[in-house]
């Protein structure tokens, strides 16, 4: 009896996790990093693309097939905050088994910055811990792209 007592003079908050799948994309399947490359487009918002780096991540079944995308952080000229912990919230939701992490540069270059290649690695070290492969980290222009994997990075 005192313990209802007690629990009723304060609340605690209900965690409660979703995850809609929408009906099917042109891309159903990443094969390489040109597929992923024209995937994000879909998604990135062009007026952004010379303007605010955005950071995002497509989720992955172990087949390879999108289970869906998450903007991840919006910054400034130069750079944008990853936490990783919702990279991979979104991942254990979707109960993805492999993700790709994509990001832009506003200065047109897809020269990788040694946070970038840091971020990777983090993300990296916390995706096998969680079982979850990174299968690539594309970086976008608004011309050009640039991927880890292609070049031996991951």
């Amino acid at each position: 009896m005192e313990n209802s007592k007690a629990l009723s003079q304060f609340t605690i908050g209900e965690i409660e996790l979703s995850y809609r799948k929408k009906i099917k994309t042109p891309f159903q399947k990443i094969t390489n990093s040109q597929t992923a490359n024209e995937c994000i487009r879909k998604v990135f918002p062009v007026t952004q693309i010379n303007y605010r780096e955005h950071f995002y991540v497509v989720y992955l079944n172990n087949s390879n097939e999108i289970l869906g995308y998450q903007l991840i952080s919006v910054g400034g000229i130069t750079a944008t905050m990853v936490d990783i912990r919702i990279v991979f919230q979104g991942a254990l939701l979707a109960h993805a088994t492999a993700i790709i992490l994509c990001h832009n540069h506003p200065s047109g270059s897809v020269k990788v910055s040694r946070p970038d290649k840091e971020l990777t690695e983090k993300i990296q070290a916390a995706g096998e811990l969680l079982d979850i492969k990174i299968l690539d980290h594309i970086i976008i222009t608004e011309n050009n792209y640039y991927s880890f994997a292609d070049d031996g990075n991951l």
